[in-house]
């Protein structure tokens, strides 16, 4: 008893110390955004700067996008979250409805189509921008969110990981039971699979909204007006202009920039054990 005891305090430390370790980027980054340029140049501490409405307002006054126009991180952070939040909600419905029809019918052509699916995982999305642009711009949605929104409605590893999850953690029968009650399709999908995909849905939209948010190259691509680029796309564009003198500003844009994806994931992270933890248990 005593030595699996003494074990299982190793195993906490390591975790412990593992913690910590993933910890120091984020704890570097918010320190140095309260301290001046010559300060962060000097080297790390963990003592914070008394710099951070300078760096603020530093950040903020040059953050120009076009003509000398004043826009400043915050018009970044609504249209980064129009995009992110469209993208999520539309892919985990639509994604969550295709995983059912995979799952709940059989027709001709399902084993292909699933195959494709797979397949459509291991391509990176890189290799089609080229035909993307030249699609976009034959139908005439360059420079607004639509080639940013509508292709990711139903995303190949989404549909796959909900598919695999139902099949862990749904019985048919209970499909079954609720056809013969009487129940139809839309009815028996939103009343009785949606809830129980819930764990699945919340762990990838968390993911979902993470690479919306994230997305760079994509947005830099499609999108020409400057009032209408996400908040990764200005951060980019801020690198080559005055903020990157200021290693202060930079280091408070990009803190800003990432407490959004950090509140989402202590929010719905109980939902990732849920999902992973689902069916491992057999009855």
């Amino acid at each position: 008893m005593n030595t699996k005891n003494f074990v299982r305090g190793i195993i906490y430390i390591f975790l412990i110390l593992l913690a910590l370790i993933c910890l120091i980027p984020f704890v570097m980054m918010i320190i140095n955004a309260t301290r001046s340029n010559t300060e962060i140049v000097k080297g790390f501490t963990l003592i914070p700067g008394k710099s951070l409405v300078e760096n603020y307002k530093n950040m903020m006054y040059h953050m120009n996008v076009s003509d000398g126009i004043f826009k400043g991180i915050w018009l970044g952070y609504k249209n980064s979250f129009i995009i992110a939040a469209s993208v999520t909600i539309l892919s985990s419905y639509f994604s969550a409805l295709t995983a059912y029809g995979f799952y709940a019918y059989e027709f001709k052509g399902k084993k292909i189509l699933f195959i494709f699916i797979l397949i459509m995982m291991m391509i990176p999305n890189q290799l089609g921008l080229l035909g993307f642009f030249e699609l976009n711009k034959a139908l005439k949605t360059l420079d607004s969110y639509i080639p940013l929104i509508i292709p990711s409605i139903a995303t190949p590893f989404t549909v796959f990981f909900m598919r695999q999850y139902l099949v862990s953690t749904m019985h048919p029968a209970l499909i079954e039971a609720a056809r013969i009650d009487g129940a139809n399709e839309i009815f028996i999908f939103h009343k009785i699979i949606l809830p129980i995909m819930m764990p699945a849905i919340a762990t990838m939209a968390i993911f979902t909204f993470i690479g919306a948010w994230n997305n760079y190259l994509i947005p830099l691509t499609v999108i020409f007006s400057p009032e209408k680029y996400p908040l990764s796309v200005l951060m980019g564009y801020l690198k080559g202009g005055k903020v990157a003198e200021n290693l202060g500003s930079m280091y408070l844009a990009i803190s800003m920039s990432v407490a959004p994806i950090i509140i989402a994931f202590i929010f719905l992270s109980k939902y990732i054990i849920s999902s992973i933890s689902a069916g491992s248990v057999k009855e």
